[in-house]
This record gives C-alpha cells, sequence and structure tokens, in this order.
C-alpha cells in the first residue's frame, strides 16, 4: 500500500477555504464593533429621537413666546378687535382691514403662522356669549368686582326708593289730615257765624277769650315759635351706634378677605377697610359733636349732689 502524498492533503484544505473566504468576510462587516472599555455604546437612533424631541420643546417655547407677544399687542386696541379676529381669522390676511391696526399687520407680517393656525393663536380669546370657555383669575377678580358693585349699586337704589315712595306716602297723608281738619274747622266757623243775628253779638263774641280762641285756632301749626337750641343726644348717640357696627363689620370682612382665596381676598379686604374707615368717621362724630354742645353749653352740667345729712 503507498503511502499519501502532502500534495493530497493541501487540495481540499484550500478548496475549502477558497469557498468559505466571501461568507465570512460578509459576517465580519455586519458585526457591530465592540466600544472601547468605560465608554458608550454609540446608538444613532437614540441620538436622532433626543434631537427631535429637544426641537419640539424648542418649537413650543417659541410658539407660547409669540402667542403671548401677539396678545400684547392686540391688548393695546379695543377688545372687540381681538373677537372679530377669533369669528373671521381670514382677516388676518385682509390688509385693508389690517390697515387700521398698523401693529397687528406689522406682527403679523413678522409672524405668518399666526394666520396659518389662528385657532392656537386666539385660543385665549373670549367671544360674546362663550361662556364655557376657561377665566383667567384676573377675569373672575373682575367679575366679582363687577357683580359686588352691581349688587351694591341695586340694593342703595332700591333703599332710597323705598324712601322716598315712603315720604310721599306720608306728605299725601298729612295733606290729607290737614284738608280735613280745615274743613272741619270751616264749617265750624261757618255755623257759628250763622247763629249770630246782629253784628254786636258777633263783635263781642270775637273780643271774648273764648271767641278769640276759637277763631285763632289751626288745623296745623303754621308759625310755631322757634325752638330753643338743645344737645343732639339721639344724634350722638345714632353716630356712635353706626360707627361700632361698621367697625365691627371691617374687622369681620378683613378676617374673611385672610382666608379666602387671592381672586376674592383684595374686594374683602377694600370693603373691610372702607367700612372701618366710616365707623371710625362715626365715632369721631358723635365725640367732636359732644365735645361742641359741652363748650356751647348745650349740655348741662350735672346738678351737685346734695348732702341730707345737714
Amino acid at each position: 500500500m503507498t503511502k499519501p502524498s502532502v500534495r493530497s492533503y493541501l487540495v481540499p484544505v484550500l478548496t475549502c477555504a477558497i469557498l468559505t473566504a466571501p461568507w465570512t468576510t460578509a459576517q465580519a462587516g455586519q458585526r457591530p464593533q465592540s466600544p472601547a472599555r468605560g465608554g458608550v455604546p454609540a446608538s444613532p437612533g437614540r441620538a436622532a429621537d433626543e434631537g427631535v424631541r429637544g426641537s419640539a420643546v424648542a418649537d413650543d417655547r417659541d410658539a407660547n413666546e409669540t402667542r403671548e407677544r401677539f396678545k400684547e399687542t392686540l391688548e393695546r386696541y379695543p377688545p372687540s378687535l381681538a373677537r372679530v379676529l377669533k369669528l373671521d381669522p381670514s382677516l388676518l390676511t385682509n390688509q385693508d382691514y389690517l390697515a387700521s391696526y398698523p401693529g397687528v399687520a406689522t406682527f403679523v407680517a413678522q409672524h405668518p403662522e399666526v394666520a396659518h393656525n389662528p385657532g392656537y393663536f386666539l385660543e385665549w380669546v373670549r367671544s360674546q356669549g362663550d361662556w364655557g370657555a376657561p377665566q383667567t383669575p384676573r377675569d373672575q377678580l373682575l367679575n366679582f368686582w363687577k357683580d359686588l358693585l352691581a349688587g351694591t349699586a341695586l340694593f342703595v337704589g332700591l333703599t332710597m326708593l323705598a324712601w322716598f315712595v315712603s315720604w310721599l306716602i306720608r306728605m299725601f297723608v298729612d295733606h290729607r289730615r290737614w284738608l280735613r281738619l280745615s274743613k272741619i274747622q270751616t264749617e265750624a266757623h261757618t255755623k257759628l257765624l250763622d247763629r249770630f243775628t246782629a253784628n254786636e253779638d258777633l263783635l263781642n263774641y270775637i273780643q271774648s277769650p273764648a271767641g278769640r280762641r276759637f277763631l285763632e285756632s289751626a288745623p296745623i301749626v303754621t308759625d310755631a315759635a322757634p325752638r330753643g337750641v338743645g344737645a343732639p343726644y339721639g344724634r350722638m348717640l345714632w353716630s356712635m351706634q353706626a360707627g361700632v357696627v361698621l367697625a365691627v363689620t371691617g374687622i369681620g370682612l378683613e378676617i374673611i378677605s385672610a382666608r379666602s382665596g387671592e381672586e376674592f381676598a383684595p374686594p374683602l379686604a377694600g370693603f373691610g377697610v372702607l367700612a372701618m374707615a366710616l365707623g371710625v368717621g362715626f365715632v369721631l362724630s358723635a365725640i367732636i359733636a359732644y365735645i361742641l354742645s359741652r363748650r356751647l353749653g348745650l349740655i348741662e352740667p350735672p346738678a351737685p349732689a346734695t348732702d341730707s345729712r345737714g
């Protein structure tokens, strides 16, 4: 048996190496490179996502700033302009309409995205009758003040109307009473004069004290004697009571405003200060009236106490 030569072993090995070389090269090209020690593996997809997210955040920030600046621009003009632009956004591209508002025209020309997306940039505008739109704290505060002032004005108006009507009713009743008494007195005088047949009897009756009092009597005193000026005790007491009540009311409003929210605290605090100021004014007026009455001698000094021992 002949011994195989070296050539017979090399030919199959070389043939296998030639056939498997392309596949090995392709696998080596597709295998990712191992990162260096201590380094961060490269991720192109993750880096692209972070870049897109960062650009979106920047765009949102710029859009918000643009909307705030556009809001400030519109607030320089009447509020009806913003409502009209929200109802008809096509006016943002109408140069003839915007010619009357140069600030808005310049802003829209510098920021064309406002005309492309008017719903976003005019989202804060509340149209008339749009009660479902959210209100800012400033709008809530203004509405509270308006409602409170309207209610106060209505209450004061109704109070004055009731007082005026009561005054008219009182004057009418007094006039009717005066007419009735005057008619009774006239009839009495007429009947009395008819009883006298001679002028001498009439003159004697008029000159008598009873006849003089009867003829000089009147249903309502028309020329009363001047009254003596006395100390206004009633007014002083009323002023003192009203001042104390108003001051306590003001203190209560201040306490309520301290425990209320930021939207309702300022008006309550304002009314509290006003009530306390009125209360202090009433109290001071009562004190001043008392001092003036003492100096003018309208208040009599207390009589000295008598000693019963002597």
